[in-house]
């Protein structure tokens, strides 16, 4: 990882040992698989704590002295093999529950970033292929296939981004039974006949790079088009 977001990392760190009974700090995503791109990309944690934590005064206030990029979840424990339980999470500048995916899980035992405490191998149970399959396929159909319903959403860069690059890493998933970073989502997505200035478009704004000239209600139409006849290939191939 680069200069800077180590060190933001150790000052997070320091600052949540003394608030939480931490167990283990962990980072998954893009900075375990080697694709992270400082500014751009989340900072994906997983905090692992000995006793449930509630949002206080000062949790907040630490979280709030960070990039909005930066998201963690506490998981209690005792609670590491339940693939259901919602965990108090900090994402998007405010606390919520929600799970921990199976696919999160299966980024830690296979590119993890260890920041403090015992390993992912030693405390968080795995993932079976069928376990990950199940969830991947339940995802596709009833959130993201749902999610094309709607027209208004896919103007926002961030649906466009996650929705084509979504559809890409779980067709590999689901065939080959890989994880596969965004970078090389991107570079499927030729293969799967995305509309390629789409592409370019979700490229340079990862990458910094100039990108094509294509009006948010154009690229909002060719996305969730795409998006929605992938999923249904990729259920009918894939389930």
């Amino acid at each position: 990882m680069d200069l800077d977001t180590g060190r933001l990392l150790a000052r997070y760190l320091e600052e949540l040992r003394p608030t939480v009974p931490l167990v283990a700090l962990w980072a998954h995503g893009s900075l375990g698989s080697g694709d992270y791109q400082p500014g751009r990309s989340d900072l994906d944690l997983i905090a692992v704590v000995e006793s449930p934590v509630t949002p206080t005064e000062r949790l907040v206030e630490i979280h709030r002295g960070y990039p909005e990029l930066l998201h963690c979840s506490f998981i209690v424990r005792d609670e590491l093999p339940d693939l259901a339980a919602e965990h108090l999470t900090w994402a998007y500048g405010e606390f919520f529950h929600r799970p921990v995916t199976p696919v999160t899980r299966r980024e830690l035992h296979s590119f993890p970033v260890e920041l403090y405490g015992e390993a992912p191998g030693a405390l968080l149970p795995p993932v079976s292929d069928t376990e990950l399959n199940s969830f991947i396929l339940a995802d596709l159909e009833n959130y993201w296939l749902v999610k094309t319903d709607g027209f208004q959403r896919w103007l926002m860069d961030v649906w466009v981004d996650l929705g084509l690059i979504t559809v890409a890493r779980a067709r590999v998933t689901l065939q080959e039974g890989r994880l596969i970073t965004k970078a090389e989502a991107l570079d499927l997505l030729a293969e799967l006949d995305a509309p390629a200035r789409v592409v370019a478009d979700i490229r340079a704004r990862r990458y910094g790079m100039q990108g094509p000239t294509l009006g948010r209600a154009r690229r909002a139409m060719l996305a969730r088009r795409f998006v929605r006849a992938a999923i249904r290939r990729t259920l009918t191939e894939c389930a």
